[in-house]
């Protein structure tokens, strides 16, 4: 059993949102990166509880620069055997798919884990990418999932109740909330992080099907308004001309 993780690098949620090159770009300008949450909670820590109940190599993979490796060394601390890097700077989602599912043609996996989206783009869009590429079965939203031979049993929430999946291998899965839970790297994790490969490849070529074109930050705040209980008029007014919501 092979375990592939994609490993995306986000700001911190406390980091200043700005940007640069007349609203082009994100400034990373001073700002922490981190792993990104749903890609370490869910996705990377279910692929090692697989590894440590069944046996499974988990092989991490990140595409994006040299500023990468640290974000993989860290998710190498968490588990996993080995990390790949593929040294670009992908322009938009497609871009990422298509230098995983490359990876994937040449080193088959039977199961790839993505978390359900990225804090900072929020766009759901790789995993699913992915198994277009590759014309596996995908899998959203996955909030629990088990193996049984060459069978992939899942779980998803969905309005009123749960669903239960069974798909056969090889499989792409998006993992949401109640996949697994949080693990802080400890001390032995840390220094065997330090010895296991980290290799970087060259990207394939690859269109940019949507790549930015600007980005704007979101109108600031207004102050709140406090009327009057005696007043019901005035807040139906300000909710009529001001809101402009009735």
């Amino acid at each position: 059993m092979k375990i592939l993780v994609c490993i995306s690098r986000t700001p911190d949620t406390t980091s200043r949102v700005a940007f640069t090159d007349n609203n082009t770009r994100f400034d990373a300008d001073k700002v922490q990166f981190i792993i990104n949450p749903y890609d370490e909670w869910y996705a990377l820590v279910r692929a090692v509880e697989l590894q440590e109940s069944q046996g499974a190599a988990v092989t991490l993979l990140h595409v994006g620069g040299a500023e990468g490796d640290a974000i993989l060394r860290k998710a190498l601390a968490i588990g996993g055997d080995r990390a790949i890097r593929i040294d670009a700077e992908p322009p938009d989602a497609y871009f990422v798919a298509v230098q995983i599912a490359a990876f994937l043609r040449q080193d088959p996996h039977d199961l790839v884990l993505v978390g359900k989206e990225t804090i900072d783009y929020n766009g759901s869009q790789v995993g699913g990418m992915i198994a277009g590429l590759l014309e596996w079965p995908f899998v959203s939203l996955a909030s629990r999932l088990e193996l049984a031979g060459s069978t992939a049993v899942l779980e998803r929430d969905i309005s009123g109740g749960k669903e239960e999946i069974e798909v056969p291998l090889p499989v792409v899965v998006s993992c949401a909330k109640g996949m697994a839970e949080q693990r802080i790297p400890n001390m032995r994790g840390i220094m065997a992080a330090r010895t296991k490969p980290l290799t970087v490849r060259a990207a394939e070529p690859a269109e940019a099907l949507a790549p930015m074109i600007a980005f704007e930050l979101p109108k600031a705040k207004q102050g709140v308004k406090l009327i009057s209980p005696d007043q019901p008029e005035e807040l139906v007014r300000l909710l009529h001309v001001e809101a402009k919501v009735i």
